[in-house]
């Protein structure tokens, strides 16, 4: 057994108050459990090396009714030979992509017939330049001049080339047929620059990303794919600083600004306009002459009397306000000499600009995190139905016209302007079990359950457990209960809106509609709170919960009721979690003065589980053949601070099953450094849970299924190194000799692939989408290794891909 120190000798043979599913328990080899762990290597064989390949596809999945599907994968014809690659060092160096593209572009004009001999080569913007044909330059290194033309004086560039490899087509063509492996990642990423080379001189780059667009290439079953989907992002406006810093500030006009900013107003303006990299600003007191300049502070003096040193003819230096300098340089009186001036360009040289002869430069990409607001006015711009979203997608290939591309051109290569059909699979939807007397079925709608009228699974005088089966991946629960209801006997309600906000009686028709739909759900709440008060702020948070803890014994959960988003939310869950081990459930003071069935359900949903009782689990009779051993599910995911944020640190998180269903779940979180992805204590956080699996169930597992999010093409390399790695050594600290299986399956979400209904009579709902349940893994996902599509909710359509997996298990139970 795992050596865990305090556990006792006699242990519950069932898992939660419920008979376990029989497992056969591993033989007790120690009778005490000692108190130092051995520190043990990870066994060499299961770890991934540097050149780890993925696993290959076991099969392909047969279950489910077949569906016929447009995927917006567009076929790319590739030539047969070589592309040759050169190396690229501007000096200076550290100049923005758009200036290099701008560049390599010069300079192959200017050396079109001494070097390139009229080809079009390509260029990422960094070091790599692809030409069909070599260059004349053998493989020397060739250090060329390029001038760029500028407003004030042209800025000189040296631009060295040197030849690096030959990228062969040929490898390419192998591996798409699936006689080697792995997909030759030169090839690709040459591809991918030649492809986006004529967007990223036309369109707003980002990332990968060409606004109002996105594409990729992609490796698929015996050929190379185009992946195209409509991209939204936030960009500044571009407009008169003035007006920026009224909408920022919250001014209606101007003109009501007659006092200089106060402190509060110049910092939340600073804020917004210097951000992380300072905005581009142009000025608009030159005439045609529109410099552009970044903005590195906003001065805390108004223009009037913000001064700097000015350099007379004569020699001498004397000071000079902003107002004064612009009165007698420009004769411009400033019409706001009392707002203050930006400071643009480098901090040491004392340029200031007043706010009146600046403009916003339009195409600046907002990078900051978006206000609720501002989120939300995007999300209902930038959503359409299924159907919609594939013409406008289709628009955007005809638009593109990838065959009049000359690069394309140059490197022969052509563009399908058709979707690609693929045969999708819809499969059956899962049988979900709850509680209750009745043996009514629950039917899921367009994937999502229905709770109305259903209860948990076990409650107080639950006998007769029910099955839910989901219609179009929606359950309908009315009749139902919960499989496992707890029993809520000291409660209390601590209420942070105002009295005149959330009035008495609300108060009380909430309780009393909470206890009806609890109790109908089998999660019985009795009798009335024992405390019910009202306060303010988030400091009376840690004395209210004090005085609860000490005051009530059992006390088993505080509603807490919120005026919509504030910062009592995190002091609440702080001193609740943290502090004095409190289960709190928080609900917003609007769904409190009206009350509706859904909201009172979801409401139970999340009590039931957070007092340790289980919603609903799968069926028994149809679970896959790995539940037949003790296993656990493992979730991890890092949390990032929002782009432009450079102190903050990012959170890593790991969920386990604790118990055979599974449906009971234990985290363990962990800050680690800014924005870094690989978990950087994963080997003490998957102890951590394993412990607990086997104090809850007293069974070590078998297999380790880990689910990783968060994770891009490019880092799966290194994710499974580091990350298999250390699952392997948590399970070596606890046992000698402990290994069990490990499936690592990568689930990303934020994919650009989109599947739409070939015919219209399959489509869902409104919005015209997917059914749930559909799955995809051929035509479209890799020619060898094993990844698939799957839309298991309505509308969410989600890529795993299998790159660690160990003790295989066969497809179609993934």
């Amino acid at each position: 057994m795992f050596p865990i120190p305090g556990i006792s000798s006699i242990m519950n043979q069932q898992l939660n108050g419920q008979t376990s599913i029989p497992f056969t328990p591993f033989p007790i080899q120690q009778p005490e459990v000692p108190h130092q762990l051995h520190e043990l290597p990870p066994p060499q064989p299961t770890v991934p090396r540097a050149d780890f390949i993925s696993p290959a596809r076991p099969n392909h999945g047969t279950d489910g009714k077949p569906i016929l599907l447009r995927a917006n994968h567009f076929q790319v014809r590739i030539p047969k030979g070589v592309i040759h690659h050169y190396d690229i060092a501007i000096t200076p160096d550290k100049c923005p992509r758009r200036v290099n593209r701008e560049i390599v572009e010069t300079m192959v004009t200017a050396y079109s017939q001494k070097i390139f001999n009229g080809q079009k080569p390509v260029f990422d913007g960094r070091k790599n330049l692809y030409s069909r044909d070599p260059l004349p330059i053998g493989r020397d290194r060739v250090e060329l001049e390029v001038t760029l033309p500028g407003e004030g004086k042209d800025r000189v560039f040296k631009v060295a080339i040197k030849w690096c490899a030959q990228v062969s087509l040929f490898a390419l063509e192998e591996a798409l047929e699936g006689r080697v492996r792995p997909i030759p990642t030169d090839v690709t990423n040459a591809l991918d620059v030649i492809m986006r080379h004529l967007p990223s001189l036309t369109y707003t780059p980002v990332g990968r990303s060409f606004f109002p667009h996105q594409k990729s290439v992609r490796p698929s079953h015996w050929k190379m794919m185009l992946n195209i989907d409509v991209s939204a992002t936030a960009f500044y406006k571009a407009q008169p600083v003035i007006e920026f810093m009224c909408e920022v500030l919250d001014i209606k006009d101007v003109h009501e600004q007659k006092r200089p900013l106060t402190d509060s107003q110049r910092v939340k303006f600073t804020k917004e306009i210097k951000g992380t990299y300072g905005l581009k600003v142009e000025i608009t007191h030159c005439g045609t002459m529109r410099r552009k300049y970044r903005v590195c502070n906003v001065t805390r003096r108004p223009a009037q009397t913000q001064s700097f040193p000015l350099q007379l003819e004569s020699g001498q230096t004397v000071e000079c306000t902003v107002a004064r300098y612009f009165l007698e340089r420009y004769k411009m009186k400033l019409q706001y000499p009392h707002l203050p001036c930006l400071q643009v360009g480098q901090e040491q040289k004392h340029t200031y600009l007043p706010l009146e002869v600046c403009n916003i430069v339009g195409g600046q990409r907002c990078i900051k995190k978006l206000t609720d607001m501002q989120t939300s006015t995007m999300i209902k711009a930038t959503a359409r139905s299924a159907p919609d979203r594939e013409k406008e997608i289709n628009n955007l290939v005809q638009k593109a016209d990838f065959n009049k591309d000359p690069y394309l051109q140059t490197f022969g290569i052509s563009v399908s302007y058709q979707m690609t059909e693929v045969r999708g699979r819809v499969l059956p939807p899962p049988r979900i079990e709850y509680g209750g007397r009745s043996k009514s079925q629950a039917m899921p709608n367009q994937g999502v359950w229905d709770m109305r009228g259903k209860q948990f699974y076990s409650g107080i005088e639950i006998r007769i457990k029910s099955a839910a089966v989901p219609n179009q991946g929606v359950w309908d629960m009315r009749g139902k209960q919960f499989y496992s209801g707890m029993e809520i006997k000291v409660w209390a309600i601590a209420c942070f809106a105002p009295q005149r906000t959330v009035r008495e009686d609300a108060l009380r028709n909430f309780t009393q509609q909470l206890q009806r739909i609890s109790n109908d759900a089998g999660m019985p709440i009795l009798g009335q709170p024992c405390f019910c008060k009202y306060a303010t702020g988030p400091d009376q948070v840690e004395p209210m919960f004090r005085y609860l803890k000490n005051t009530y014994q059992g006390l088993q959960l505080i509603v807490v009721v919120l005026p919509g988003k504030t910062p009592v939310y995190a002091e609440v869950k702080r001193v609740g979690d943290i502090l004095f081990g409190l289960a709190t459930q928080c609900v917003q003071a609007k769904n409190v003065n009206k009350t509706t069935p859904q909201t009172l359900s979801n409401l139970c949903l999340k009590i039931n589980v957070k007092l340790g009782g289980i919603n609903n689990i799968l069926l028994p009779s149809i679970r896959p053949a790995v539940f037949r051993e003790p296993v656990i599910f493992l979730g991890a995911d890092v949390t990032h601070p929002p782009a432009g944020d450079a102190s903050k640190p990012s959170i890593a998180a790991v969920v386990g099953s604790m118990d055979a269903h599974p449906s009971r779940y234990s985290a363990t979180v962990r800050v680690q450094q800014h924005r870094q992805e690989i978990i950087q204590e994963l080997s003490s956080m998957v102890r951590e849970l394993l412990i607990q699996f086997y104090k809850a169930t007293r069974f070590k597992p078998t297999r380790i299924i880990f689910y990783r999010d968060g994770v891009s093409e490019g880092q799966f390399q290194q994710v499974l190194y580091h990350e298999l790695r250390a699952v392997r050594e948590a399970c070596m600290k606890l046992e000698i000799g402990y290994q069990p299986g490990i499936t690592f399956i990568v689930v990303q979400k934020r994919h650009h692939t989109r599947l739409f209904c070939a015919d219209r009579k399959d489509q869902i709902g409104r919005s015209g989408n997917i059914p749930a349940g559909t799955t995809v893994d051929v035509g479209i996902t890799h020619p060898t290794e094993f990844d698939f599509y799957l839309c298991s909710h309505a509308g969410i359509q989600v890529k795993y891909e299998i790159i660690g997996e160990f003790h295989g298990i066969e497809s179609f139970h993934i």
